[in-house]
């Protein structure tokens, strides 16, 4: 079994730890060391026991702290799963569904005598036009 030295609040401690482990160790202590620093900056130098326990339970709120922030983001994924599956029900429901009935359109058509009554209304007017031009250049 490994044996890893360790530094926490400036104090050097060894510790033993299953082969493959030390990494994980290294890297807990290395927080526990980071929490100890806070407190040695604040309070001074600690009894040995009293630093561990106040840089544990720092460590602790923390992890309570994470751990219900946890909890929130997997609530949230809960909800979030759900509204997907539901709309993904939705979609398929409206996949299935009959297309709806299709709309009758009328295009409105103007009438073959009101074309020529309006074409002839229009020779007309030209008509009339050219008249009035021509008396007025005589």
């Amino acid at each position: 079994m490994p044996e890893i030295k360790v530094v926490i609040g400036g104090r050097t401690f060894d510790v033993a730890c299953q082969e493959g482990e030390e990494h994980y160790l290294q890297s807990a202590a290395r927080m526990l060391d980071t929490e100890a620093a806070v407190l040695v900056a604040q309070i001074g130098r600690l009894p040995e026991s009293r630093m561990l326990l106040m840089a544990g339970l720092m460590l602790a709120d923390k992890t309570a702290g994470m751990e219900e922030q946890v909890r929130a983001s997997e609530a949230t994924i809960a909800q979030l799963q759900a509204q997907l599956t539901q709309s993904q029900a939705e979609a398929q429901t409206l996949r299935n569904a009959p297309p709806p009935p299709a709309e009758k359109v009328e295009v409105p058509v103007i009438p073959a005598a009101l074309v020529e009554s309006m074409a002839e209304m229009a020779a007309r007017a030209e008509a009339i036009a050219q008249d009035v031009e021509e008396r007025a250049n005589t």
